[in-house]
């Protein structure tokens, strides 16, 4: 089933508010399926109908650990550990939670993001990690920008190969099962695009100009059985220096509009722009100083899965967090309401100490035409003191992308029959059996950069 995401918008029934709150969702869905039985508005229909599989999402998969388990968890990994220092954490919203029947449970990777997001409980590992390959991948990106500023441009080959199976305990041979991965979309920095193995063979390959282009398998399940993709590509990036001196007078009018539920103008978003612009009017300087805010202000946060927030630019505006593609949309939003067009852009960061899922954007200001803002590899280099790094993802993009969506929230070619694990975006594929779409928690996907070539 594909829902209309702008749905997310209409307001949920006060009893359900309250029931969720508490965390006893079981009487939120009994509620929701009293009210779905009666001659309601078609709006709050399928609201409600959205809200069946939000609930399902955060009740059985989001939130895992309760205090007890959390407790043991922190204790088996940090030195020194103090039970109080777990309250602590949630009184001051360094870990995420929320109540399941009343009782607090912990999101199922906060230890990773305590890690991740906070450098004292880093430094009291009792198990330190191996940090050589973040380091190795911060010193790729910064030798990026000396050379993207010594050549003025870089362009390289990829060759990569993407996997999806599911996991042992949820495999059903015998059964039809449709398969999607991602593909590399025809875009800006992008061409040269060729699809060079499919195992098994493709059902069917969307348009290069799809906005959220992926392969299609349909087939009858083997037992083991593994879907792949192998690609590859020639990704061109241009080093752009913006001068608010050069901007022309007369910018252009698309990619200004609001996308429901999550591109809203909503009057905090409003307040908070004012606030963030002074009265600035040059457009090159109102995206600056949007992306000074979110670089500085919105701390990077593992997030849950997307689908369960409402609004997500509001979201991060109001809790001053989130991963990178929620950065991504505050600031498009943003963006949007200072009248400078923005839009999405996404699929896998690619390089040969890491390869996963990122979010970034792109604005358009005359005469420049489209840039780009990475906005969590930005505040990540700030963070660290590499100022000249956090200046250069204003503007500028590093040449480790595949780009395979242009636009949230778009239905795949050919559409799915059931929710998608991730209904906003597409990095790691989705799979579904004749009755019903599988979570990412019962998907096994794989990212394997095969080779990449600088080109001259």
């Amino acid at each position: 089933m594909y829902y209309d995401l702008k749905f997310m918008s209409v307001p949920l029934p006060e009893d359900i508010i309250k029931l969720k709150n508490y965390g006893d969702f079981k009487g939120a869905e009994k509620l929701i399926e009293y009210l779905l039985s009666k001659k309601i508005p078609e709006a709050l229909r399928k609201r409600l109908e959205i809200e069946q599989d939000i609930i399902r999402i955060v009740g059985i998969n989001e939130y895992p650990f309760d205090f007890i388990e959390a407790n043991k968890m922190m204790k088996e990994t940090f030195k020194d550990y103090e039970e109080q220092e777990l309250t602590n954490l949630k009184d001051t919203g360094k870990v995420d939670w929320l109540y399941i029947d009343g009782t607090i449970h912990f999101q199922r990777r906060f230890l990773l993001n305590l890690i991740k997001t906070q450098a004292d409980y880093e430094a009291r590992l009792i198990v330190k990690e191996d940090n050589e390959v973040d380091r190795l991948r911060k010193q790729e990106l910064t030798q990026n920008v000396q050379k993207m500023k010594e050549q003025g441009s870089r362009k390289v080959k990829i060759h990569l190969k993407t996997s999806i199976q599911v996991k042992k305990e949820y495999e059903r041979p015998g059964e039809t099962v449709r398969v999607y991965l991602p593909l590399p979309k025809d875009c800006k920095q992008v061409s040269d695009i060729q699809i060079l193995k499919t195992s098994p063979e493709a059902t069917f390959i969307a348009p290069e100009k799809e906005a959220q282009r992926t392969v299609y398998f349909e087939t009858i399940l083997k037992e083991n059985q593994v879907f792949s993709v192998e690609y590859c590509y020639t990704n061109q990036v241009d080093y752009v220096t913006l001068d608010p001196e050069k901007v022309s007078e007369i910018q252009p009018q698309f990619e200004l509009s609001e996308e429901l539920p999550h591109i809203r103008f909503t009057p905090y978003l409003e307040q908070l722009l004012d606030e963030i612009l002074s009265g600035e009017t040059n457009p090159i300087k109102k995206a600056r100083k949007i992306y000074d805010f979110i670089t500085t202000q919105v701390n990077y946060s593992f997030m849950r899965e997307y689908f369960t927030i409402e609004n997500i630019s509001e979201y991060a505006a109001v809790n001053l967090k989130g991963d990178c593609g929620v950065q991504a949309i505050l600031f498009i939003t943003l963006c949007r309401m200072a009248n400078i067009p923005a839009k999405w852009q996404s699929g896998l960061y690619v390089s040969q100490y890491y390869t996963g899922c990122h979010d970034w954007a792109q604005f358009y200001v005359a005469p420049y035409g489209w840039v780009f803002a990475d906005l969590s590899f930005g505040g990540g280099a700030r963070r660290n003191g590499d100022l000249d790094r956090w200046n250069y993802y204003f503007g500028n993009l590093d040449i480790f992308r595949m780009p395979a969506n242009s636009e949230i929230q778009r239905e795949f070619n050919p559409p799915k029959h059931f929710l998608r694990a991730d209904p906003i975006d597409n990095q790691r594929g989705e799979f579904e059996y004749e009755n019903q779409g599988l979570p990412y928690a019962y998907l096994d996907v794989k990212q394997t950069l095969v080779s990449m070539e600088e080109l001259v």
